[in-house]
Order: structure tokens, then sequence, then C-alpha cells
């Protein structure tokens, strides 16, 4: 099993920055596809950017390309979801994820984090 524990959500305004960060904890993390999701009510959850636990293979998605980074930080079993000039279409619920089949899909997910709100005002 692998717990996941999402914290950094909050109120902004629109062009400000969050950080969220996911820690994980478990059973041995290193072969675990890690991944951000988002999801408004009545949408199907998307993912916003995935990353291996070495660093070094990473995805965005376009949506966030330029805004967003995803790193890590193997010290803590910790990724981080970097979010930049903000805007009110960003605002959902974001979810941390774990695969071993990898994040591309909700569907592939085996792990998911209780969620942090992210809101952003205009």
């Amino acid at each position: 099993q692998v717990q996941l524990v999402e914290s950094g959500g909050g109120l902004v305004q629109a062009g400000g920055s969050l950080r969220l960060a996911c820690a994980a904890s478990g059973r041995a993390l290193r072969t675990l596809a890690m991944g951000w999701f988002r999801q408004v009510p009545g949408k199907e959850r998307e993912l916003v950017a995935a990353i291996n636990w070495s660093g070094d293979n990473t995805y965005l998605a376009d949506s966030a390309k330029g805004r967003f980074t995803i790193s890590v930080d193997n010290a803590k079993t910790t990724i981080y979801l970097n979010l930049n000039n903000l805007k009110p279409d960003d605002t959902a619920v974001y979810y941390c994820a774990a695969s071993d089949r990898g994040v591309g899909l909700p569907s592939l997910v085996d792990y998911w984090g209780q969620g942090t709100q992210v809101s952003v005002s205009s």
C-alpha cells in the first residue's frame, strides 16, 4: 500500500502562485510513476503533470506548460507542483496520484491522495 498526503492548496488571486506538496509513504516507491490530476465538478479528472522518482522524466499538460513545474525530493519522498501565474480556469481540486502502470489516465492510477482545493479569483 501507498499513502499520499497532499498539502498547499488555497485561495489566491489571478496571477498568484501556490506550491502543492504530496508526501508519499508505504511500500517501495521508486517503481511508481507520480502525477498530479485536477478535477472540477461535472468533469473528468485531467492529468496536469507527471514525474518519475529520479526526476529525469517529466510531463506537463499543454495548459500547464510555461506556468507549472513538477519536481521531486527523494529524501522527503515528496513531489511538488509549483503553480505560477494562476488563472481562474485553474480552480479545481488537485489530486496526487501514483501507479505502477503510469499515470497517463485516471483508470491507470493505483493510489490517490485525498485532494487539495485550489481556488483562483479574478
